[in-house]
């Protein structure tokens, strides 16, 4: 079953930036063990532009789509067995990147 597992950042209380050597470790073990599909860090929201064409005309607006302290700072798409070894790499995950992580089953 894939998962999509989400780093969460804070604003406030941010993950340490020195973390990317072990965030490689964990990357390399997660393709030896056969889970990664696929991962990408994300740029800050302040890059970010929200795109809405539910009306007449599309509307871009700068900035993420809410304002929160915590916004997405990069992703796992992994391909595991269970929700138990999903929230099992997630804990490591969590760990190795020193930020929250949600692990998301896709449908």
């Amino acid at each position: 079953m894939q998962y999509l597992v989400s780093v969460i950042d804070d604003k406030v209380d941010p993950g340490r930036t020195d973390r990317q050597p072990v965030i490689e470790e964990f990357n390399d073990r997660l393709i030896a063990e056969g889970y990664w599909v696929f991962a990408g860090g994300l740029a800050d929201t302040d890059a970010a532009t929200v795109v809405d064409n539910r009306g007449e005309q599309a509307v871009l607006s700068d900035g993420p789509f809410i304002e929160s302290k915590e916004y997405l700072a990069g992703f796992w798409v992994w391909d595991v067995p269970d929700l138990d070894v999903a929230l099992k790499l997630a804990a490591e995950a969590s760990k190795a990147c020193d930020r929250k992580i949600e692990v998301r089953p896709f449908r």
